[in-house]
């Protein structure tokens, strides 16, 4: 049993639930952020709801977590699409998920920080997107999922003295889940043709990018930072379209 406490951001459901099972398995306590409690338990689950867009929210529950638990695991999976054309797309849609994707994790980060650098270890894990290489119709997606891989890389420059690694995995597109559903439905055309154009000839299992997580999670992992793990069947290697 391990006596780690890893905050799973967006683990209500889809790659985040399937991310805080692992992580249980694994023998940590895992604290659950997001919208909704997820509709499963454990008894070392701690489920808490909150709105990571409202940064106040989002820093209150953060002192709470590290005020009762001694975090040593950061897994920042929530996020969202704004799916659109650039015609369509606003300031306002980069300034939402600028907070997502960008500033919540920031906020849990620096929440725990300091426990971890007296540990001299902690790791953290950012869920980018293959949509970081461009992906059409995500203007503020894609800018932002890029903008955490920026982001992961200089905290990982800067933590790494302190034993703390900071790592990205950047899943491809992911069946069952639903931001995947929302623009592909389930069973549809679309969605074999896109399997089809997977080199691998599949769409990507939850369960694919939670065993990537576990790898950057564990103390094995110590001498690997700042690095970026595609979860996407080939597809970053050529051309995608979803």
């Amino acid at each position: 049993m391990s006596d780690e406490t890893a905050i799973v951001t967006g683990a209500s459901g889809g790659i985040g639930a399937a991310i805080a099972k692992a992580m249980l398995e694994r023998g940590h306590r895992v604290v659950s952020l997001a919208l909704d409690k997820p509709d499963w338990s454990h008894p070392r689950l701690d489920a808490r709801t909150v709105d990571l867009l409202d940064a106040k929210a989002t820093a209150e529950v953060a002192a709470e977590i590290a005020g009762e638990h001694d975090v040593t695991h950061i897994v920042h999976n929530a996020g969202v699409v704004r799916h659109n054309a650039v015609e369509a797309a606003t300031a306002a849609d980069i300034a939402t998920l600028s907070q997502l994707h960008l500033g919540a994790p920031l906020i849990l980060l620096n929440a725990s920080l300091a426990k971890m650098k007296q540990r001299r270890f902690g790791r953290v894990v950012l869920i980018s997107s293959r949509a970081a290489l461009g992906a059409t119709g995500r203007t503020a997606y894609s800018a932002t999922k890029a903008g955490i891989i920026g982001m992961g890389r200089t905290w990982a420059l800067e933590l790494a003295p302190f034993g703390i690694t900071v790592n990205m995995v950047a899943p491809g597109p992911i069946q069952g889940t639903q931001m995947f559903h929302e623009i592909v439905s389930a069973g549809s055309e679309r969605e074999s043709a896109l399997a089809a154009a997977i080199p691998m000839r599949r769409l990507g299992k939850p369960e694919d990018v939670a065993n990537a997580v576990l790898f950057f999670a564990g103390r094995e992992a110590s001498f690997v930072t700042g690095q970026v793990l595609y979860v996407c069947g080939g597809a970053s290697v050529g051309t995608l379209v979803i």
